[in-house]
């Protein structure tokens, strides 16, 4: 192993202190949270040897080196990520403050971290004081209702409020928004599992009277999708106040409290291509939410309404947040009254206007889209909101408790040319930082990358990622599928995929049958491919981040799926299986180009098939992991005779190509070890052949295909066959989408439907895991030890890719001089990495030092190395 490489600094420090993955989080789910921190600055002797955590009731006795929660001591380990509590129990409404410190391997101490906190919320639903109300009618329309109460408080030491919301909701105390929260909670299997937010308001109160107002949108809690107990949204909720280190209930929802209409209402019924958008009535909207304004209202008593028995648990994962603002770029009049506001870009967020003084009572309209149509009109997508003038001056429209997907606005029945400076959109998604960016010297290759990570950002938000944000707004496992490892590459999404998970475990129906959308509300089609989320997505959570805790929860719910599957395998394959009330269809890929039959029988059984040998290979390695290793060896040799069957009944000995030959039945086989060595060298050839012969060198696959596609051309290291595929500007390709003004990707390779889409932003990882070279090792979860294998295709010359990994930042910057390759590396503090040799070097050097290298690699530990590979002249 090659040392640290050069020392910038003399100092070290901790940062990024987070409990379950967030960070300082109000109301975990759990008392046995873990923690996780980064080492920072150069200093490091060979990373961290040792560690020492203080959790404390106070922040006063941490800082005093009095913890009174767990004081670890000096622990010998150089783990820093998800590391579990081990101190005195914990219960729901434990609040707690925790820092660390660490020491190096030449016993070197950093200083304690700065003091982060968390809290354990409402573990037991018996333990949350309240009624479930809503809105009487007495009170005005009950689909978006403000809820009142006043209350009296002494002073207090620390006030949290805890919210389980039927519905959407915001808080305001004493007329103030608490949080940047914006459509809150994150989703659930609602009628299943509701979800619980801990807010701390102790800012916000005063001594004597205030005023505590939750503002209430219905969101998904409809009759039409999970069949709510009423007709508007409901909400539970209790504040407790901390006296003398003791919790005390200061207020809960009950009769006490009061309710009326706020102005909004919603005008979509959430079924698919229905989500509608929001009527704002000016004349009703409070002008503000003083105490004073708020007196001025209409007020009736709530309704308690009797909720069906579910579960109720804390939420896991990031909140939303408006995270930009746009302007438009254009605006344009179709006609009378009528304009059309292009907004530059597609985004999913919020639209807000300032409106011209209108009589009261007129309505403007505004309908959203995410494309224009032949006529350069907006394709009209089922998204429109209605603004009914009050008559005033001032006034504003902006959505609350519904959002949109969307670049261009048709705006109507406005009699007044409205100016750019009126208008602007509020782009949303859940509060996860972005970790990785990519540069190279090929614009083309840029652009893509771009496009990509933009829009699985206007896919994740909620705590899910979706489809399509505005068509269908569902949680599809098969798009789940295709860009799990790009999202996760790209972002820190683990504790969406906390949340996102639970919702596909709450759909898990009896016997195992999983439907193609979690949360489910709904038949959706997919396939076999779709309801293995539940496998392949915890296990990617837990190699990209080191979060054991979605594979030690949902292994025995994938063993009860595989039991479904076994129901419908006849001779050893499995075939379809039934259509139900939540799940239609059965899929092998899906959107494929035109000229491809993924729909053929013989096609969609292969690929169902390989992904089912392909979940059995996880199932192995999930096992190992838990250490099951008797049932990891049943799943292994399941996976062997699956393989073996594949072959013998799919393989065309004649023509060398397994079902239809295109490219998915091609390269799956080779990817799920399927196709045996004597003939992988003559498959491989085949299919790079008929991508040239018969897709003139174009991509040839859908959804599915394109992270399976992906995957095997980075395991292959054919990085000229995939960067000729990707540098294609006719259909079908991304290039073609840019070159029609596409700034997120479509649905269809043609661009029917939606233009913001999940479909094919599976070749995500290329560029980190192919042109980076940086790629996970399986075995040393969350990047502790990966590889280092960049795969320079023909044309690139130079590229700069970060990866900000759970133990730190790093960075590949390789560039092509002469015949030399340079490589710039930075590893993280504590992680190893191997570095493998371009095929055609035939020297090292590593900062200036000649290295003698054997077997074409070499490992390295944390530091910044300057290395230099000398090409061979052919």
């Amino acid at each position: 192993m090659y040392g640290k490489g050069k020392d910038t600094s003399v100092s070290f420090t901790l940062d990024e202190l987070k409990c379950e993955n967030l960070i300082n989080p109000l109301g975990i789910d759990n008392t046995t949270p873990h923690f996780s921190w980064k080492l920072k600055g150069g200093g490091w002797k060979g990373g961290q040897a040792y560690y020492e955590i203080q959790v404390a009731t106070d922040s006063l006795l941490i800082i005093r080196d009095e913890a009174d929660l767990w004081k670890s001591g000096k622990l010998k380990s150089d783990l820093s990520v998800m590391l579990p509590y081990r101190g005195s129990p914990l219960s729901s409404r434990s609040l707690c403050y925790w820092r660390v410190r660490v020491w190096d391997q030449k016993k070197k101490v950093s200083a304690w971290s700065s003091v982060a906190r968390f809290s354990v919320g409402l573990l037991d639903k018996s333990q949350f004081h309240g009624d479930y109300i809503g809105s009487s009618p007495e009170g005005g329309q009950v689909c978006a209702p403000l809820l009142r109460k006043k209350v009296r408080m002494d002073q207090a030491e620390t006030a949290f409020l805890y919210v389980n919301s039927l519905g959407y909701h915001e808080i305001y105390v004493n007329g103030r928004k608490v949080s940047e929260n914006v459509l809150v909670p994150a989703v659930s299997q609602l009628g299943k599992r509701s979800l619980i937010l801990t807010y701390d308001i102790t800012s916000y109160l005063k001594e004597g009277e205030n005023d505590l107002l939750i503002w209430l949108g219905q969101g998904w809690y409809k009759k039409t999708t999970y069949g709510a107990a009423y007709d508007g949204p409901l909400v539970k909720a209790e504040l407790d106040v901390l006296r003398n280190g003791r919790w005390e209930v200061l207020t809960q929802t009950d009769r006490s409290w009061n309710g009326c209409e706020s102005g909004y209402s919603d005008t979509g019924n959430w079924c698919a291509l229905q989500f509608g958008g929001e009527k704002v009535d000016g004349r009703i909207l409070p002008v503000d939410l003083s105490s004073q304004s708020l007196d001025q209202r209409k007020w009736a008593p709530v309704v308690i309404v009797d909720v069906p028995d579910h579960l109720v648990s804390p939420q896991m994962c990031e909140a939303n947040r408006i995270h930009r603002v746009l302007q438009p770029v254009s605006i344009k009049q179709l006609g009378e009254g009528t304009w059309l506001v292009d907004m530059g870009e597609n985004q999913t967020g919020w639209f807000e206007m300032k409106m011209p003084v209108l009589p009261s009572g007129h309505e403007v309209c505004m309908e959203y889209s995410d494309n224009l149509n032949k006529e350069g009109e907006s394709d009209k997508q089922g998204e429109s909101d209605i603004y009914i003038s009050g008559g005033r001056q001032e006034e504003c429209f902006r959505n609350r408790f519904n959002h949109h997907a969307f670049r261009y606005i048709r705006i109507s029945n406005l009699p007044v040319k409205p100016e750019i400076g009126w208008m602007k959109s509020l782009q949303i998604y859940g509060d996860y930082p972005q970790t990785a960016t990519f540069e190279c010297s090929d614009a083309d290759l840029n652009a893509i990358h771009d496009m990509i990570q933009y829009t699985m950002k206007c896919l994740t938000f909620s705590g899910y990622m979706v489809d399509c944000p505005h068509l269908e707004r569902a949680g599809y496992g098969g798009d789940g599928n295709s860009s799990t490892m790009s999202l996760q590459t790209m972002y820190d999404v683990a504790p969406t995929f906390v949340n996102w998970l639970q919702g596909w475990g709450d759909s898990m129906q009896e016997g195992g049958s999983l439907p193609h959308v979690g949360p489910n509300h709904g038949a959706d089609g997919g396939g076999p491919y779709w309801c293995g989320f539940i496998v392949r997505a915890p296990w990617r959570t837990y190699i990209n981040y080191n979060d054991p805790r979605l594979i030690e929860k949902y292994y025995s719910q994938m063993k009860e799926w595989f039991k479904y599957v076994d129901k419908y395998t006849v001779d050893g394959l499995l075939k379809r299986w039934p259509d139900t009330q939540y799940r239609n269809w059965y899929l092998g890929d899906w959107l494929a180009p035109a000229g491809v039959d993924a729909g053929a029988q013989s096609s969609v059984d292969l690929v169902s098939n390989c992904f089912i040998s392909e979940c059995l290979d996880t199932m192995n390695k999930i096992a190992l992991t838990l250490g099951k290793a008797e049932e990891a060896q049943e799943f292994a040799n399941r996976k062997e005779r699956l393989n073996q069957l594949i072959h013998q009944t799919f393989y065309r000995a004649d023509e060398g190509i397994y079902s239809t030959g295109s490219q998915l039945d091609m390269c799956y086989p080779m990817l799920v070890g399927v196709v045996p060595d004597s003939l992988y060298t003559q498959v491989k050839k085949n299919m790079i052949a008929a991508t040239e012969q018969k897709h003139n060198g174009h991509i040839a696959v859908g959804l599915v295909g394109v992270p399976i596609l992906t995957e095997w051309a980075i395991q292959n290291k054919e990085a000229d066959f995939f960067y000729q595929m990707m540098k294609k500007r006719d259909y079908p390709g991304y290039l073609y989408m840019i070159d029609k003004g596409a700034t997120t990707t479509w649905e269809y390779w043609s661009g029917e439907r939606s233009r913001i889409h999940n479909c094919y932003n599976g070749i995500g990882t290329w560029f980190y895991q192919a042109v980076g070279g940086i790629r996970p090792d399986e075995t040393k979860p969350g990047y502790r030890h990966f590889y280092i294998d960049p795969q320079i295709p023909t044309g690139l010359t130079w590229a700069k890719v970060i990866k900000e990994s759970p133990y730190g930042t790093i960075a590949v910057d390789w560039k092509l001089q002469g015949n030399q390759l340079n490589l710039r590396l930075t590893i993280p503090p504590g992680t190893t990495a191997t570095v493998c040799m371009p095929d055609s070097a035939v020297s090292c050097r590593i900062d200036g030092r000649k290295v003698n290298v054997k077997n074409k690699t070499f490992m390295v530990e944390g530091g910044k190395f300057n290395i230099v590979f000398d090409l061979s002249c052919s």
